[in-house]
């Protein structure tokens, strides 16, 4: 029992430490698409700099050449944390799988002890009866 009651504790560290783990990377990918946000704000004040102010429209083209390469790389940290995510969700179900395996057994295991104490009770009490009948 004292087997089951580690098992049942590393695995319950297990799911806490996985449940850490996909919090961050969704906060990463969360961050990351609150910076995509933040450059497409960029792109559409400076496209309303360039349409306010003539000489700011010579920058333009640049400017755009580099926001899409800014966008573009935060498009795929999104994409390569949504995957991270995908898989840090599908271990902690499994983590999830395996406690509550664990907790079943163990849960069973307490049953059958009570079942089995419950037995022994019942056929000490049957002796005892024989014993008093016995002596009348």
């Amino acid at each position: 029992m004292k087997a089951m009651g580690s098992l049942i504790r590393i695995s319950t560290h297990e799911v806490e430490t996985l449940q850490k783990r996909l919090a961050d990377i969704v906060d990463r990918r969360t961050h990351a698409e609150l910076k995509l946000a933040v450059l497409e704000a960029e792109g559409e004040s400076e496209l309303q700099n360039a349409r306010a102010d003539a000489e700011a429209g010579w920058y333009m083209a640049g400017f755009r050449e580099g926001l899409k390469l800014r966008k573009a790389e935060a498009m795929d940290a999104i994409d390569t944390l949504a995957l991270e995510e995908a898989g840090a969700r599908d271990a902690l179900a499994e983590a999830f799988e395996a406690l509550k395996k664990y907790e079943h057994v163990a849960e069973n295991h307490r049953l059958a002890a009570r079942k089995e104490a419950g037995r022994r009770e019942t056929a000490a009490l049957d002796e005892l009866g024989l014993r008093r009948a016995g002596q009348r």
